[in-house]
């Protein structure tokens, strides 16, 4: 299923304001837009069916719940061993994203904490793993610009 989907402009504002509050009934959703619940229903439903909807759900602060250190591991790997590695790096509920990539490293970790003590023990687990054989890591001090929601622009 690598074919893009098509988003019509009815979508994109559909997505538009799910994105801001997943809780907007459709009857609302409906008089916003201008159409009937039915159709919106529909529409809703094509988009979770595409794959273009994956979930409705919250967007937690985490520096508000205590997770205030981010880093972003980059790590090396043997390839015969890398599989297994990303296996065990998916267990880690300190590793909230994994990222295959191009380039001198094999994968980027993005990992949140709640100290640095925290991540210190993070990077020794990923360290000691079985087939790392280095890391790079970067430590947030600020961000500037984290996007969440899809832009009014169509491409």
């Amino acid at each position: 299923m690598n074919e893009h989907y098509y988003l019509d402009d009815v979508d994109r504002k559909i997505i538009k304001i799910l994105q801001r509050d997943s809780r907007t009934p459709f009857s609302r959703l409906a008089k916003m837009l201008n159409l009937s619940e039915s159709t919106i229903h529909m529409r809703v439903k094509r988009l979770v069916n595409e794959g273009v909807i994956r979930n409705f759900g919250i967007d937690v602060d985490l520096d508000r719940i205590g997770l205030n250190v981010l880093a972003f591991v980059l790590i090396k790997a043997e390839p015969k061993k890398y599989e297994e590695i990303l296996k065990k790096l998916s267990e880690s509920k300190e590793i909230f994203d994994i990222y295959d990539v191009t380039g001198e490293f094999y994968a980027l970790l993005k990992v949140r904490v709640k100290s640095r003590e925290e991540l210190a023990k993070v990077l020794d687990f990923v360290g000691k793993l079985d087939g790392v054989t280095s890391t790079y890591t970067m430590v947030v001090l600020r961000t500037i610009k984290e996007k969440k929601f899809l832009d009014d622009d169509p491409t």
